[in-house]
């Protein structure tokens, strides 16, 4: 185990940047890193691992499988819906790694999961895989551009609290991620601030406030986030002096006019169909990363079904056919989703039963159950490009602390005089009017 007192030193930090792993050090070290403000760093001082490629295409296909059952839950709500089953997957599977019995059990089960020592080893080469696609890409006619691809991990862990070994030398291992110390205990507020910041930070700013207040009190003892952030010019742009307003019609109400861009036969678009859907591929720049759009076929299939036959293996793959003009609307917006209900009815009951929840490996000291999952996706779609970034935020609360309670009684209340072993009720009556 470790604490404060047993391994750290007190240093003077600054800023909220991500922490650097440590290429040297054996397994069970662990260090302060300078970080900001009067935030510490404490993480296992390992190397991190590059993973095992081999076991990408496993962890894709079990994401994939995740994010359907998910949207299977969360789809139902009307209006505009965005996720992130990558960042959502890899808050979770953090999670996971702290947990035992049952409670890991149905974790790795919602999240499709057969070895979760394999999954966190696909992760990590699947992660560094995807950083490597972002940077400066260069066409054929000489053209440049650049793309952003960037994904963070960070543990935010009350100071007072002891954490296992093993859990953080696992996460700074295989997700990069450290632990930084806040006073959830002593200043909830602060430390949700912290939070937010961070989290802003490695989002440009898209994801501003994953933690709303209130959500955070003195029962909270660790926040463990994913940031994901994306930004990339389409291959063949679309012309902005080609977009026409037109009418957009809504599911339930009206058609409304909003601004369609007007895509080009001739540009490397590949038109797609499926048994539930038809669609499009259009390319960003420099042709490995792409936006698949699907019209789900209706009235007979659901979107639901266009969805899970889009993330079915290899779909998003596949060659499709050439010369495909694609009509679509700009669209910009950010959704925040509780997921908290959702991942209870797909099986993760015992993680926020805090009678059931077993996290004993992230900390024997207290009894912890998750208190909350958040996710918030922007995206902002235009004639030029896609913007997007997401953000999921896991809680873990004191089961078994004290919650500090007030009671004002400034308006109309009830009373009632009993006696303590029977209950009886002697008199009750209200108080409407104390004057």
């Amino acid at each position: 185990m470790l604490t404060r007192r047993q391994t750290l030193r007190t240093l003077g930090v600054a800023g909220l940047a991500a922490p650097a792993l440590a290429a040297c050090g054996g397994a069970d070290s662990v260090q302060d890193h300078p970080a900001g403000g009067d935030l510490r760093l404490v993480k296992a001082d390992v190397a991190r691992s590059t993973g095992d490629p081999a076991e990408i295409d496993a962890v894709v296909s079990a994401m994939s499988s995740f994010a359907t059952d998910l949207w299977g839950r969360v789809g139902a709500v009307e209006g505009n819906l965005a996720l992130s089953p990558f960042s959502i997957a890899t808050a979770l599977a953090m999670t996971a790694n702290g947990a035992a019995g049952a409670t890991a059990r149905q974790m790795l089960e919602v999240l499709h999961v057969d070895s979760l020592a394999t999954y966190n080893s696909g992760m990590a080469a699947l992660t560094q895989e995807l950083a490597a696609l972002a940077g400066p890409v260069r066409l054929a006619d000489g053209t440049g551009d650049s793309i952003s691809l960037a994904s963070a991990d960070q543990l935010f862990g009350d100071r007072g609290t002891t954490w296992g070994r093993p859990f953080l030398t696992v996460l700074a291992k295989m997700y990069g991620a450290g632990m930084r110390e806040v006073d959830f205990r002593g200043d909830p507020e602060a430390a949700r601030v912290a939070v937010n910041a961070w989290t802003s930070g490695r989002t440009g700013g898209r994801i501003p406030d994953i933690l709303p207040k209130g959500v955070v009190d003195e029962m909270t003892r660790l926040v463990l986030v994913n940031a994901l952030y994306f930004k990339a010019p389409w291959e063949n742009p679309f012309q902005k002096s080609s977009t026409r307003t037109a009418a957009f019609h809504r599911t339930g109400a009206g058609p409304v006019p909003v601004p369609m861009m007007q895509g080009d036969a001739e540009g490397p678009a590949v038109y797609l169909e499926g048994r539930h859907y038809t669609g499009a591929r259009l390319p960003y720049r420099g042709g490995r990363l792409a936006m698949t759009v699907a019209l789900p076929i209706q009235p007979t299939d659901g979107e639901g079904a266009a969805l899970a036959e889009l993330l079915g293996p290899r779909t998003l793959l596949g060659a499709g056919e050439p010369a495909v003009a694609v009509t679509m609307p700009r669209w910009r917006y950010r959704v925040p989703v509780d997921l908290g209900d959702a991942l209870v009815a797909l099986g993760m009951r015992d993680a926020f039963d805090s009678g059931l929840a077993d996290f004993s490996s992230m900390t024997a000291q207290e009894r912890l159950h998750v208190s909350f999952v958040l996710h918030q996706t922007f995206v902002a779609v235009d004639e030029d490009g896609t913007e997007a970034a997401a953000a999921t935020a896991v809680g873990m609360a004191d089961s078994l602390a004290i919650r500090r309670h007030s009671l004002v009684l400034d308006r109309p209340f009830l009373f009632v005089v009993h006696d303590a072993v029977h209950g009886t009720p002697l008199f009750v009556g209200r108080v409407a009017d104390p004057s």
